[in-house]
């Protein structure tokens, strides 16, 4: 198989992060999430910690008024170094160069559009049911009070759909975006895995 990139975009709940990690493993190439954050900051000199309060998520008042991506990073320096723009812009940077290094698995982080034009790239949005969502939210996170579940699941959607609608000017949940789109809550974990690894053989050979 040549090389290939898989995006991976989910809802909180989804087990989209585990499923990612999962077919990483199955598939031996390596697997980014958070990371990203730590590789750019080492790149950009920038504050992890500051990536970190604007991981996929607007902070507009703090950080200046986010736009759509366009491919280029603001140097040291410049008016808007430490923006919300230029820290996922530098993120970008980072995942355009690990994709162009070795086959691999990122989740999150608007990867599908930042890697758009890339013809080895397979984009996945994984979704589940309310029940999965909460019972998962539940084995993850210890949240067990079904309604604290459900209003985390739907403000970090919320927050998830800002973000990527920030940077990219497209609906997060729209499904034009994806290659695949799999509800995992009636799949199960080891399905959406199988199924992904059947798809990038299908279109990449």
């Amino acid at each position: 198989m040549d090389k290939f990139i898989v995006t991976i975009a989910r809802g909180y709940g989804s087990g989209g992060r585990t499923i990612g990690k999962m077919l990483a493993d199955k598939l031996g190439v390596k697997f980014y999430d958070k990371d990203l954050i730590r590789m750019a900051s080492d790149v950009s000199g920038i504050n992890e910690a500051l990536f970190g309060q604007s991981d996929e998520k607007t902070k507009s008042g703090v950080f200046g008024k986010p736009g759509v991506y366009k491919g280029e990073v603001i140097a040291p320096g410049k008016s808007g170094f430490i923006s919300e723009e230029n820290l996922f812009n530098y993120q970008a940077m980072v995942i355009k160069q690990i994709a162009s290094e070795s086959s691999c698995v990122i989740v999150g982080r608007c990867a599908d559009y930042v890697l758009r034009d890339d013809p080895s790239v397979v984009r996945v949005f994984i979704y589940a049911d309310e029940e999965a969502c909460v019972k998962n939210a539940a084995e993850v996170k210890g949240i067990t009070d079904r309604k604290e579940a459900l209003k985390t699941i739907a403000s970090i959607d919320k927050e998830r759909a800002a973000y990527y609608k920030a940077h990219t000017g497209r609906e997060w949940i729209d499904a034009r975006n994806y290659d695949l789109c799999l509800n995992s809550g009636d799949l199960g974990f080891d399905k959406c895995v199988d199924i992904i690894t059947d798809f990038i053989r299908v279109k990449l050979g």
